[in-house]
């Protein structure tokens, strides 16, 4: 998505754009999900426009892993003046060593304060350069305030955090219209949905707990859709057993339209997240966003949200209740998503030109 900086004066810019801007795009060409989709709007030529950047790819892990170790710090050290930006994977020992040529996106610390919910390559990969980075790199980029309170507590003291966060598109092609009209009773399924990869810190077997305290509590036929790429861990076979549940697994951007378009709810139960861009994406549907009681949704939600425990899943089924028995709550959460998008939007416009500026100022002063 190409955000025109209308409050940037790009001739000026142009001028003093003195050292080149290389991105890593090395970890894109797989599964479209979050991270690909933050790098493809954010750090893209066209959303930084004027600056002019060099993204650099790759076809396949080996490629990856040898861009990432040897030829982006090779650029770095052939041209002295250049930056490199990393939105998706670390940078790598190699790159860090570059100090403050190297700013990372932070999308979240999992790497460093979740290591039982990661996978044998980002244990192994990726954990290891980004706790370095972390405590060595002067400047970062990141997606929430929550991600930037968080990673002043591990950074540098005199580390500079810049908040950029994203614009959410309508990806999913998702319209509100009709929203409202279908009448909800206990005779007819509850339909809740999510979105993320079947993993443990997605913590997608809360949901799958409130579903059954749900079907439990009068509506025997409410189900959870659940679209996301089967990762690791053992919530999977769990999930493949919960009553109501079915899991799609990765799906087109039609299917998940569809999918999304007939659910009721979007639900949300991970035991932490950096963002949460789903949440804010099935607003464009619509939907009562149901998520964590917790600092990062509140922000990413606003008063558009319903907060719950995920750990209290009767508790949680008792305020999902609570919710579709208010006279036109379907209508008072589409115009609370509505009005939520357009705040979050208007704050990340503000994050685009001050990025912008930021980094056109960098690439003209040199170090």
């Amino acid at each position: 998505m190409s955000i025109e900086p209308t409050k940037i004066e790009k001739a000026g810019l142009e001028q003093k754009q003195l050292a080149r801007i290389y991105v890593d795009h090395t970890h894109l060409g797989r599964h479209v999900t979050g991270l690909e989709r933050i790098t493809q709007e954010l750090f893209s030529p066209e959303a930084l426009a004027p600056l002019k950047l060099t993204p650099v790819k790759a076809s396949g892990t080996m490629d990856l892993v040898m861009r990432q170790n040897i030829v982006l710090p090779a650029k770095l050290a052939l041209d002295q003046k250049a930056l490199m930006l990393c939105p998706g994977f670390p940078p790598s020992f190699a790159l860090s060593c570059f100090g403050s040529r190297v700013i990372p996106y932070i999308h979240d610390l999992f790497l460093l304060n979740r290591n039982e919910d990661l996978n044998p390559r980002a244990r192994l990969y990726m954990a290891p350069s980004f706790r370095a980075a972390v405590k060595k790199l002067p400047r970062f980029l990141v997606n929430s305030q929550y991600t930037a309170d968080e990673l002043r507590k591990v950074c540098r003291k005199d580390a500079k955090i810049w908040l950029y966060r994203p614009m959410v598109g309508n990806v999913f092609g998702l319209d509100d219209e009709g929203r409202g009209k279908r009448e909800i009773s206990t005779d007819q399924p509850l339909r809740l949905m999510a979105l993320g990869t079947v993993e443990p810190r997605k913590n997608l077997s809360a949901a799958a707990k409130i579903v059954a305290a749900l079907r439990a509590k009068g509506h025997a036929n409410a189900t959870l859709d659940i679209v996301g790429r089967f990762g690791w861990g053992t919530e999977l076979e769990q999930l493949k057993k919960a009553p109501g549940v079915t899991l799609h697994g990765y799906q087109s951007i039609e299917k998940t339209r569809e999918l999304m378009a007939r659910a009721d709810l979007f639900i949300n139960t991970s035991h932490d997240e950096g963002l949460g861009l789903p949440l804010l994406e099935a607003q464009y549907a619509g939907l009562p966003v149901i998520a964590p009681d917790a600092q990062v949704f509140k922000e990413v939600l606003g008063n558009s949200g319903l907060l719950i425990n995920p750990k209290n899943a009767g508790g949680a089924a008792r305020q999902i209740l609570a919710l579709i028995a208010k006279p036109d709550w379907q209508l008072k959460h589409k115009q609370r998503a509505a009005a939520n998008l357009q705040r979050w939007n208007d704050a990340a416009m503000a994050d685009r030109i001050s990025i912008t500026n930021k980094l056109g100022g960098l690439a003209g002063q040199g170090f």
